[in-house]
């Protein structure tokens, strides 16, 4: 897969938009919050960028979060079910995204038979998850034959460089791309494609101009607790999808891995 260039918008069409929005809390991503709007497009070019696999499919959304994505995939998606274990994201979706079939759930014990859906949509979940090796197998139990798993997470050796626990407190367990392989692997899912995003031309150049790192200037200015300076506020909130590239090439080096399974 070479570079992602995709349309900027997100999608609303489903959405009632009146329902009030999320708190951002650290754990998941919020849509509409210019200081969050890095992070909300590094994760909106991943559904983009694979939304294709889900036209026409039966598809589960496991650990929807705020519903943003499960709302885009019902966009091409014969149906499309959501699951979070959070009462509040439950009810937020219900409210605010009413194509999505959402229910309550622990991702450990998937609440639905074998064999119920074509696709199972996992997106920067499974770092937060005690037990990965039960919840994969559980996708592959739900998973049709030939169905896919759409997975994504940070990459451990650039999202936590040179530690053996997470930076990010939310998070349990990071991964490299062998060890996110080899999980699959052992869930009994085979890996089709292994991709990873990483900073397009505009997004290096604001690394240079932040100091070397532009993630680093907003997680600085975020944990200070103060007002974020007026050109660091507005570099975030003009970042669109097309400003991440989606590759398979130097994947050690990428932001966050993006792969494909395949139950047999």
């Amino acid at each position: 897969m070479g570079e992602v260039i995709v349309n900027n918008d997100t999608a609303d069409a489903g959405a009632d938009t009146d329902v009030a929005s999320l708190p951002l809390t650290g754990e998941r991503t919020v849509p509409g919050i210019a200081e969050e709007n890095y992070w909300f497009r590094r994760h909106e070019v991943v559904y983009r960028a694979l939304l294709s696999h889900c036209a026409g499919r039966d598809v589960l959304e496991a650990g929807a979060g705020e519903g943003y994505g499960a709302d885009m995939i019902a966009d091409v998606a014969n149906k499309v079910i959501g699951l979070d274990y959070d009462i509040s994201a439950v009810e937020h979706i219900r409210a605010r995204y009413p194509r999505v079939e959402m229910l309550h759930g622990n991702l450990a014990e998937l609440p639905l038979p074998d064999e119920a859906v074509d696709v199972v949509v996992n997106f920067q979940v499974i770092e937060h998850l005690w037990d990965q090796l039960q919840f994969l197998q559980e996708c592959r139990r739900v998973l049709r034959p030939g169905g896919q798993l759409l997975i994504s997470t940070p990459n451990r050796i650039t999202f936590s460089p040179g530690r053996d626990t997470p930076l990010n407190p939310f998070h349990t367990r990071e991964l490299n791309a062998a060890e996110m392989t080899e999980l699959l692997e052992a869930a009994g899912l085979t890996v089709a494609t292994m991709t990873g995003v990483h900073h397009g031309t505009s997004l290096r150049a604001l690394d240079a101009k932040h100091g070397g790192s532009f993630i680093d200037a907003q997680i600085e200015r975020a944990l200070a607790g103060e007002p974020w300076p007026a050109d660091l506020t507005a570099d975030v909130a003009a970042i669109g999808i097309e400003d991440f590239e989606l590759r398979e090439d130097d994947i050690d080096a990428s932001l966050d891995l993006v792969a494909i399974a395949v139950r047999a």
